[in-house]
């Protein structure tokens, strides 16, 4: 099918502005041009509280946002890496989109704002993301989160994050997660996928965006087969929690999301994993201009309120293989 009409004006816009692709752009204009994101969320709903505060990394200390919604805990809990190529973008860009989360799951969010690349490249970002998140389950019950029902939750380099946080956590038979989304992921290092070549230009993301942002992440190609930069090539997925795996037709990363439903799947890992029509990369942030977002908002949302549920008797698998 086409682009879907909401999203064509918006790169009709952007292309009569003469907005430039990520590639073309320095580290710092390509942070402020991010900001525009913020626009397209639609109005920031209230929520209960907004917490601002810094928790312990490796290297320094980390800014999160806590939302918490409505209601009585102990909460559901997801720990959210936002996306941007581990390069632009932040925790406040975002603040619209993860108060819609907290509202539409019922989860407590913690959004980490990890250390970006260029001046902190792999394995920085990741680190911070395992330390978010061991972090939120050592203080679950100061949280007043339920340490049995939270989930981490990444879109496009933060869903390589994600993807990268369960595996560790499999392997180290701690924290153990409940969930595990994954927007457009980007699994494995490279630009030459089918996808990538079909949706080389003009839907936002570019294949050659990838290349200039894989290249400010991973600077020494040497690591580009480690499992942490690229999960896909991990030497078995079993045993990982179950995930709910997002794409987008016109999407140079695609082929990503695809190749790794079908890892899980075969691994047994209960997955469900949804194909937009008509969409971009980056429509997650969209709920304010795109029904398509919105669809995918209110997907995302079963999928997470039905893996952390709370069990009646004991836990289960919520979420069945598709």
């Amino acid at each position: 099918m086409p682009v879907d009409p909401q999203i064509q004006a918006l790169l009709d816009e952007m292309r009569a502005l003469g907005a430039k692709p990520f590639e073309e752009l320095s580290v710092a204009e390509a942070r402020a041009a991010a900001w525009s994101f913020a626009a397209l969320q639609g109005e920031p709903e209230e929520v209960a509280s907004v917490e601002h505060t810094f928790i312990p990394g490796p290297t320094a200390e980390l800014p999160v946002r806590i939302y918490t919604p409505a209601g009585k805990g102990p909460f559901p809990g997801l720990v959210y890496f936002h996306g941007s190529g581990w390069v632009v973008l932040n925790i406040a860009v975002c603040d619209t989109t993860m108060r819609a989360l907290a509202n539409s799951t019922g989860c407590k969010v913690v959004a980490v704002n990890y250390q970006k690349a260029p001046e902190h490249p792999f394995p920085i970002p990741f680190d911070d993301c395992w330390a978010a998140t061991t972090w939120v389950f050592e203080h679950a019950e100061e949280l007043d989160l339920d340490a049995a029902r939270i989930g981490v939750l990444g879109d496009s380099a933060g869903g390589n994050l994600a993807a990268a946080v369960a595996l560790k956590a499999r392997d180290e038979g701690a924290p153990k997660l409940a969930f595990q989304g994954l927007i457009y992921p980007a699994v494995e290092h490279g630009w030459e996928t089918g996808s990538a070549h079909e949706n080389a230009e003009g839907y936002l993301l570019q294949r050659e965006s990838m290349h200039w942002f894989w290249d400010h992440y991973i600077p020494d190609k040497s690591l580009t087969s480690d499992w942490r930069v690229s999960p896909l090539l991990a030497d078995d997925h079993a045993g990982l929690p179950p995930a709910f795996i997002a794409t987008a037709e016109f999407d140079p990363l695609r082929d990503d999301g695809r190749a790794y439903h079908a890892k899980l799947h075969d691994a047994g890992v209960p997955v469900t994993y949804v194909e937009y029509d008509g969409m971009i990369h980056g429509f997650y942030w969209m709920q304010g201009i795109a029904d398509g977002a919105r669809r995918l908002h209110a997907d995302l949302a079963e999928a997470i309120r039905e893996a952390l549920q709370k069990p009646v008797t004991a836990p289960t698998s919520a979420v069945q293989a598709g």
